[in-house]
């Protein structure tokens, strides 16, 4: 199953810059994302856990917008003309990598304001096997394309997110670049601390089995040397009984006690799983804003969840 402290030179900082309208992308030249300047930086990102990082790293000293609607999975988000114009119109637009957020492939966006913050590990992308289609929520039909995407869900990887952040906002501005560092340094350590508890919270369950509802767990499983299995269930939704009978045959191929869930399942869900063995953990995969709390207090829930689920 597929399961530190000085900023580096800046990155190659391009994704695609692409002919809106023409439904192909095509990939511009190689340009460093700076923008130069001494006022606040605008800063926009295609999901929530940049927007923490940039946030923690820039202070006062950037604006940092994730315009995406609270009840949509930003990987999937179309945003519309209007809030097209306001990424266009940002100092830098920090873009997730590993193939997450198509639209940035279909729409025009400034090349030199584009910074991949995945640009430092692309040789460590976990390739998925087909292509898996399916459809739930406000989103509707979307696939899970050839890439894993939910690479900050290995808090290592996440450290490279950021780095790659404080990178770009100390070539933007660089009278602050001693300011972004330092905060940089602590929020490294801050993920490299929850890293560590991850580690501590899931070493009985390296050897064990388990399933997710959802296939957004491949970093973290590689992280962390977790067995894991994947289906398409959502909590609030209660499974077709086709959906249980294919769970029921991976079940047996494939024999779990615990299903790791991107938020509490439905009771009837829970009930049905449990006559099957199963007990329902959630993880939450934190890519887009939490109700309550920030990306930092929502690993903390997890570490505190997992730890639960396998002290035993």
């Amino acid at each position: 199953m597929q399961h530190r402290k000085t900023l580096r030179g800046l990155p190659a900082l391009l994704l695609a810059s692409t002919l809106a309208g023409c439904g192909e992308s095509q990939r511009g030249e190689e340009a460093p994302g700076v923008v130069r300047g001494d006022g606040k930086l605008t800063v926009y990102t295609v999901n929530y856990p940049l927007q923490f990082f940039a946030q923690r790293i820039g202070g006062d000293l950037v604006q940092v917008e994730f315009p995406a609607p609270p009840d949509i999975d930003p990987a999937y988000w179309e945003p519309d003309a209007e809030t097209i114009a306001a990424y266009q119109g940002a100092d830098l637009i920090l873009l997730n990598g590993a193939h997450y957020a198509r639209w940035v492939d279909r729409t025009t966006l400034p090349a030199a304001k584009l910074v991949n913050t995945a640009a430092a590990f692309e040789d460590r992308y976990i390739e998925l096997e087909g292509v898996m289609t399916h459809s739930h929520g406000p989103e509707g039909e979307h696939t899970h394309g050839d890439v894993a995407f939910t690479t900050w869900l290995d808090l290592t990887l996440a450290v490279e997110h950021a780095r790659a952040i404080g990178a770009a906002f100390a070539a933007a501005r660089p009278r602050h670049a001693a300011a972004f560092q330092q905060s940089l340094d602590a929020l490294e350590r801050e993920l490299m601390d929850l890293d560590a508890q991850l580690q501590n919270a899931l070493t009985s369950a390296s050897s064990t089995p388990l399933l997710a509802s959802h296939p957004v767990y491949q970093y973290f499983g590689r992280r962390y040397a977790l067995d894991i299995e994947s289906v398409h269930f959502e909590p609030d939704a209660m499974p077709e009984e086709d959906a249980w009978l294919d769970l029921e045959r991976l079940h047996a191929e494939h024999p779990a006690r615990w299903m790791i869930w991107e938020a509490e399942p439905l009771g009837e869900i829970v009930t049905r799983l449990r006559e099957m063995g199963i007990k329902p953990v959630v993880l939450c995969p934190c890519g887009k804003a939490p109700p309550a709390g920030d990306f930092v207090s929502v690993m903390e829930a997890n570490v505190e969840s997992l730890g639960q689920a396998f002290s035993g």
